[in-house]
């Protein structure tokens, strides 16, 4: 009978891995992000990231409500659109100017151009499409047509 291990230890056996070997995995990985970074502007790239607001989108029988953050902006800096069942914010958070007198260190804000289109499973009603803006947060509510909403149907006996 063959001992368990002999699978292991003979011809043909695996090798055992050798994490040393794994060094030029970290390396191509490295050099990849560096390349992205300067093609899609990370921080290696055209001085900081770009800037694409973050956002939640919930759904009740009735509405679509979304919200998106756009810190330090105000109404005229962005636009709220409802194109063919899509939702569409965009905008642009400019950078802030650099003031005299000053060293900066570390710029990290995220700032430039962007485009969030948010697509709706249903049918809508344009005419009551509510924004607002408080806080840096814009909050959407789309509601849905009349025709999109659920019905309850009696049961006759």
């Amino acid at each position: 009978m063959r001992s368990a291990l002999a699978p292991w230890t003979g011809h043909g056996a695996l090798a055992p891995w050798d994490v040393r070997g794994t060094r030029w995995f970290d390396n191509l990985r490295r050099e990849m992000d560096d390349l992205f970074d300067q093609f899609l502007g990370g921080e290696a790239g055209n001085g900081g990231a770009v800037f694409a607001p973050r956002a939640n989108l919930a759904e009740t029988e009735q509405n679509y409500e979304l919200t998106l953050d756009l810190p330090g902006m105000k109404p005229d800096d962005f636009h709220v659109e409802l194109k063919d069942r899509e939702l569409w914010i965009t905008g642009e958070r400019r950078q802030e100017a650099e003031q005299k007198g000053k060293t900066y260190h570390r710029i990290e804000r995220a700032y430039g151009q962007f485009r969030r289109v948010i697509p709706l499973a249903a049918d809508v009603d344009p005419d009551k499409v509510e924004a607002e803006y408080h806080d840096g947060v814009l909050r959407v509510t789309v509601p849905k047509s009349e025709a999109a909403q659920p019905r309850k149907i009696t049961v006759k006996s």
